[in-house]
């Protein structure tokens, strides 16, 4: 009896044994089950979204499709005066972005203060030594006759320069300001003279009785100021050869510039050497009271507030995710890329087909853009004469009475490659040399490459800024070409992210960041496809356009082909329309939407069908252009350029 009480015991541990091990298995069983479900949910949904999804990423936002450019006065607007208060002559200082927005500003003020503007001189052209003779300050950039005739300015003056009190307005300077302080010495000299530093000497929002004014300047950016024909050519050249293979592209701006990196403290997201030239500028913004902030931040914190750009690789971990394929046209714009080559490494990795102006233009007619030259000595840098070591000895004699504290160690070896280029003077000197030359003809060269980047960046299909909003009150490229697309084709897919918003979702992935899950995904593509439509314009308003007026042009500037209804306007706490508020267009203006509306209903490009195939005959002749070309070349890339 005991002998078999005892196998029944065993028998029931075993049973309990068995069950518990079903009940474990059961439950791993279940769990892989769901991951396998999810897996296969997702994969699903991705091969769903690379058949069908990719038309949508290319085309016009339908919420502002009944939005159309407008800028003609819409009340009586009276012409000067017969009697003219005087003539500003304008000195511009500053690259491209700041350029456009001083222009308009000056045009503006000359109205306001019944004034002849004379054609203004741009220092970034004028301080280059040896440019071509064939243009003048002003023609350099734009074409001076156009906008002579749109505005019917003055080209000389009518009195010796050192005659006439200057001003530096800021750029948020008021209408008052220039009624109280410069309108009586300009009627008492005749003439006065502005400096302008800021890229602009006029505030962007102006009072509701003016809003004839800020018509003038979109009547002034978007018409008068109209870039030189060579540049217009050769532009529409490099638009003609990205879309030569049937399918559209993407512009990108990456904002990388070294004084907005300076200002918003974002050193710490380069290595080495440009972290040092980051704070050296940043450095000597604080000692010309440009800045009143520490010198050393911290950038990770400053990042995650939005104040700093997003990199080449996150920009495309964001299109990865919202589903353009990797043979997506990328074209890269921006004539200054802080951080060179390495920065781009991820993005190219990612999309193959990352252009520029130089894979997309030949030297000969980048050259015949810049115009006969003189030539100028190279930038060779020297370094200091070695000190021998009877100087050496002789210095430590003269040292002082003794002790003396030992002598430092020895610095490690300063290499040829660290000596040679424009930041060789990091190694030697606590100075950052002067300009040469051949420094500021690159800076002027400069003008043109971002006039011709301006010009593909409006008429791409799709654009995604780096860098707007950046919060200095100073105007950036990406702003003025949102609003230039925002005036001219408001349906345009420009994406408008809050980088706030974006670093924390980059923040939740950051270090699994290439394999995300979908929830993560989804969250991003959520809110990159929100901003095309009414929200990211209405953030827009609220962010940029006290900043700038020309990067959002309305209500002031455009109609609407069918009015919107009351609910879904949005004021300001001051009244100012943030969405809606336009008036409605002319007939003229619908009849020609209309009839642009049906030559649009037909069969839209099957633009996925080209991407999928591999070996389609329009990816053969676009292997054979010189977009694909420019990749087949297998150069060494240097990691410092």
């Amino acid at each position: 009896m005991v002998f078999r009480s005892r196998i029944k015991w065993i028998a029931l541990l075993v049973l309990i044994l068995s069950m518990g091990s079903l009940v474990v298995h059961l439950s791993i069983t279940k769990s892989s089950g769901v991951q396998l479900a999810s897996y296969a949910r997702d994969s699903l949904w991705q091969g769903f979204d690379s058949l069908l999804g990719s038309q949508h990423l290319w085309r016009p936002v339908k919420a502002l499709e009944t939005l159309q450019p407008y800028a003609n006065p819409r009340t009586i607007y009276p012409a000067p005066s017969s009697k003219n208060n005087g003539f500003i002559y304008a000195k511009i200082f500053g690259g491209f972005d700041k350029i456009r927005s001083s222009i308009c500003d000056l045009v503006t003020i000359s109205r306001l203060l019944n004034a002849t503007l004379i054609i203004p001189e741009l220092q970034e052209s004028l301080r280059s030594k040896g440019i071509s003779n064939k243009f003048k300050s002003f023609s350099y950039l734009y074409d001076e006759e156009q906008f002579i005739s749109f505005l019917k300015m003055r080209l000389s003056l009518p009195r010796k320069r050192n005659e006439f009190p200057l001003f530096k307005p800021k750029n948020s300077a008021s209408p008052n300001f220039y009624l109280e302080d410069v309108l009586p010495k300009l009627k008492k000299s005749n003439v006065i003279g502005l400096v302008i530093h800021d890229g602009g000497c006029l505030q962007s929002t102006l009072p509701a009785s003016m809003l004839e004014l800020q018509r003038l300047r979109c009547r002034v950016a978007f018409h008068a100021l109209q870039l030189r024909s060579e540049i217009q050519v050769l532009g529409k050249k490099m638009v003609d050869r990205l879309r030569n293979s049937g399918q559209p592209f993407l512009a990108y701006h990456p904002g990388l510039v070294r004084d907005k990196l300076a200002y918003h403290g974002c050193a710490e997201l380069f290595q080495d050497l440009h972290s040092e030239l980051i704070q050296y500028r940043r450095a000597q913004m604080i000692k010309q009271r440009f800045i009143s902030e520490e010198l050393i931040v911290d950038s990770r914190v400053r990042r995650d507030k939005g104040l700093c750009p997003l990199m080449p690789e996150e920009v495309g971990i964001l299109l990865k995710a919202l589903g353009y394929s990797q043979k997506a046209i990328i074209y890269l714009a921006g004539s200054e890329m802080f951080g060179g080559q390495r920065v781009l490494i991820s993005l190219r990795a990612m999309f193959p087909n990352l252009v520029d102006r130089t894979s997309l233009c030949s030297t000969e007619e980048l050259s015949e853009l810049v115009g006969p030259e003189t030539p100028l000595p190279e930038n060779i840098y020297e370094m200091p004469p070695r000190k021998s070591d009877k100087q050496l000895k002789e210095e430590w004699n003269k040292a002082g009475t003794r002790p003396r504290p030992l002598p430092p160690p020895p610095n490690r070896p300063i290499y040829q490659h660290e000596k040679e280029g424009w930041y060789g003077w990091l190694t030697e000197n606590d100075t950052e040399p002067t300009p040469s030359p051949m420094d500021l003809r690159n800076q002027a060269h400069r003008l043109l490459w971002d006039a011709l980047d301006f010009v593909v960046s409006v008429e791409a299909n799709v654009f995604f800024p780096g860098f707007n909003n950046d919060g200095s009150g100073q105007p950036d490229f990406s702003s003025l070409v949102m609003g230039q697309r925002l005036y001219e084709r408001p349906s345009s897919r420009t994406y408008r992210p809050d980088r706030k918003v974006i670093q924390e979702l980059l923040n939740i992935t950051r270090e699994d960041m290439y394999h995300p899950n979908r929830n993560w995904t989804v969250r991003v593509r959520q809110h990159l496809n929100s901003s095309l439509g009414e929200s990211g314009v209405i953030r827009q308003s609220m962010l940029s356009k006290p900043r700038l007026f020309l990067s959002h042009p309305l209500p002031e500037c455009s109609c609407r082909t069918s009015s919107l209804e009351d609910s879904r306007q949005i004021r300001s706490d001051d009244g100012r329309f943030l969405y809606g508020g336009e008036d409605e267009c002319p007939k003229w203006i619908k009849s020609a939407g209309v009839e642009k509306s049906k030559t649009d209903d037909g069969e839209q490009p099957d633009y996925e069908h080209d991407l999928l195939t591999e070996e389609s005959e329009t990816e053969e002749e676009f292997a054979k252009s010189k977009v694909a070309s420019a990749f087949d070349q297998d150069e060494e890339w240097d990691p410092n350029d």
